[in-house]
C-alpha cells in the first residue's frame, strides 16, 4: 500500500459533520486571519507590523529608516496593508501616520509576545 494512501475501514459521519459544522461556524474568521497571515507572509510588512504592534504609530519615513529601505517601497508595503484593511491612517498636517486596527492587533499581538518572549530568552544568554 501506498504512504499516500488513505484506508480506513469506516467514515465517522458524525465526526465529519461536526468538522464541517465547526468550518461553516469558523468561516469569516479563518477569512478574516487567512487575509492576515497572506499579507504579513513578507518578511517585511511582518516587521512594519511588528513595529506598529510596540510603537503604536509610525510614519512612512520611520518605518523606511528603521527598516533601511526607500519611502517609495514602505509606502508600496503600507498600501497593501492598508487596503487588506490591517492598518488604518491618521493624519497631522502633511505626516500621515499608520497603526494597527484594533481587530487586527487582538489578532497579531499572540504572535508578537511569542517573538518577544524569544528575543528575551536570547538576550539573557
Amino acid at each position: 500500500m501506498s504512504s499516500k494512501s488513505c484506508s480506513r475501514l469506516f467514515a465517522d459521519q458524525g465526526q465529519i459533520r461536526n468538522c464541517k459544522d465547526k468550518l461553516d461556524i469558523a468561516q469569516k474568521s479563518l477569512t478574516d486571519l487567512s487575509n492576515i497571515l497572506a499579507l504579513a507572509g513578507n518578511e517585511v510588512r511582518l516587521k512594519m507590523l511588528y513595529l506598529l504592534e510596540a510603537e503604536k504609530e509610525l510614519c512612512p519615513c520611520d518605518l523606511a529608516d528603521i527598516l533601511g529601505i526607500s519611502i517609495p517601497a514602505v509606502s508600496q508595503h503600507l498600501r497593501k496593508l492598508k487596503d487588506g484593511s490591517i492598518v488604518e491612517t491618521r493624519k497631522v498636517g502633511q505626516t500621515i501616520f499608520y497603526s494597527l486596527t484594533q481587530d487586527n492587533m487582538e489578532i497579531l499581538q499572540p504572535f508578537f509576545k511569542h517573538i518577544n518572549q524569544q528575543a528575551n530568552e536570547l538576550e539573557k544568554v
